[in-house]
């Protein structure tokens, strides 16, 4: 029996030692950025250039949306939508979308805990490329930089949460 236990663990150390890590690391959380790329960018300019001509201050609407999708063992593509529009009076001024994406290797972690890693790990990195992007493409189409205030996906992602939560509550 001492002989079977033996010879199994063995087979694990070799299995470990054969991927170049010792058995300790094996079952340890991993998190890694394999990608982060600019996946779509758009710039409308409506009402140009007559927009340009008024004074007005504008009025900045911003949407975010946020999703994950598995891509192989252990990979994943996470995806940060960004849709910026600036309006004075009743007329668009410019309309800025962005989608900054990464892939993103995790390992051993489980199911709940990898919904918080996608929903708040990964958008908090591909944020600042995001924000940087919508500056440059608003500033390079005539108008002042727009800079996006950081944002607290935790809080979002409780939100949310506690949304599907009620919704739940009140279906049943």
């Amino acid at each position: 029996m001492a002989e079977d236990k033996k010879k199994k663990t063995t087979k694990a150390s070799k299995s470990t030692k054969a991927k170049g890590m010792d058995p300790s690391q094996a079952q340890q959380p991993g998190f890694a950025i394999e990608k982060l790329y600019l996946k779509d960018a758009s710039v409308e300019v409506p009402n140009a250039p007559e927009i340009f001509t008024n004074r007005e201050a504008p009025k900045i609407g911003i949407e975010l949306n946020n999703t994950a999708r598995p891509l192989a063992d252990g990979f994943y593509e996470v995806s940060l939508q960004v849709t910026v529009t600036s309006k004075q009076d009743d007329k668009v001024a410019f309309l800025v979308e962005v989608t900054q994406s990464g892939i993103f290797q995790i390992s051993n972690i489980p199911n709940e805990g990898l919904e918080m890693v996608l929903a708040i790990t990964c958008p908090n990195i591909l944020f600042p490329y995001a924000r940087e992007a919508v500056s440059d493409m608003v500033t390079k189409s005539g108008f002042q930089p727009v800079l996006l205030n950081p944002i607290n996906f935790e809080n979002l992602y409780l939100q949310q949460k506690q949304q599907q939560a009620q919704k739940t509550k009140t279906d049943d």
